[in-house]
This record gives structure tokens, sequence and C-alpha cells, in this order.
């Protein structure tokens, strides 16, 4: 989810696709929990321990955008992702839970608009052996109960990625 489009030997080549563009209708929340216009490397000031390039979520956003047409209005993207982490560093009581929920609650102050799903992409630190691919499906649906309770949005959609899609399907 951090991105790692266009990053080889530890740096990132700069080009941006079309489809991950900025536009003023999208913003991103930094790590100064500020709202600026969003731009790629998405999540350069988040996922600080490596090269960040292009990733999935400016093309999300315009893709919303551009199915839309007119009326989406701003949309803010708020980047919590830590390239390499495995779903056991995200349960509740850890360091990213923490930052996610607290990102997530810092960025509605304000006004600051409604939290319409959270975008997963995560799951390929959890592939590499049999155990963590087999427990990985509670972990996730453990993930969401939790994550919908501290929001206080019980019915968040949750938009999943996964590497492999034979780990489970959850709604």
């Amino acid at each position: 989810m951090a991105g790692r489009g266009g990053v080889n030997q530890g740096k990132w080549d700069g080009n941006i696709p079309p489809e991950c563009k900025p536009k003023r209708s999208i913003l991103r929340f930094t790590a100064n929990l500020d709202w600026e216009v969003a731009r790629e490397p998405l999540h350069v000031d988040i996922d600080v321990g490596k090269v960040c390039g292009v990733g999935p979520g400016m093309a999300f956003a315009n893709e919303i955008i551009r199915s839309h047409r007119s009326g989406t209005g701003i949309i803010g993207l708020v980047p919590c992702a830590v390239g390499g982490t495995s779903i056991n560093k995200w349960g509740k009581g850890s360091r990213l839970y923490g930052q996610l929920v607290k990102r997530a609650n810092a960025a509605l102050k304000d006004g600051g608009g409604t939290i319409r799903a959270i975008l997963w992409y995560q799951g390929e630190s959890d592939t590499l052996n049999k155990d963590d691919a087999e427990t990985y499906k509670g972990k996730m649906v453990k993930l969401i109960e939790d994550l919908r309770l501290d929001l206080n949005l019980p019915s968040l959609p949750f938009i999943l990625v996964f590497v492999s899609l034979q780990l489970f399907t959850y709604v």
C-alpha cells in the first residue's frame, strides 16, 4: 500500500502514471496532521524506513472521481501504510494500530469529513509460511472488528487486496 512502484536500487524514478496524477480535489493527511494536495509518493512521510514510490492510493482516488464524474467533492486520503509489515504488527494494542486510529480520528477533527472506507493492501509478509497464511483470515477479521469499534463506524467498508485470493472472503 505504501507504494514501491518505480523504486529501483533504493531510489524512486519520479515517473507518475496518468492515473496517479494529482488533482486539487484529492487531499492527503500528512504525518504532521495537516491536509495538502495529494501527490506521489503518497506515503513519503509515513513509511519513512523505506523509499516510497507509486502506490494504489492515488489511482484509487482518481478512479472514484472518474467513475462519479461530478458530485464526488473532496477526497481525503489518510496514509497509514508501512511496507513489509505482517498482520501481527497491526493488531489492537500495537504501535501501528494506535497510529492508524489516531490519524483517522485527527483527520475528522474540525468537520474534516467522513471516513467512507479503508483501503487495505497488505499481506505479502504473511504468505511466506503456511502457518501465517492460514491464520491471516482470523487476524484480519479481528482487525476489522476492532477498527470498526474503535472508530465508532460499525458498518465501515474495508476494500481488501490480497496476494492470494484463496485466503478468504469477508463481507
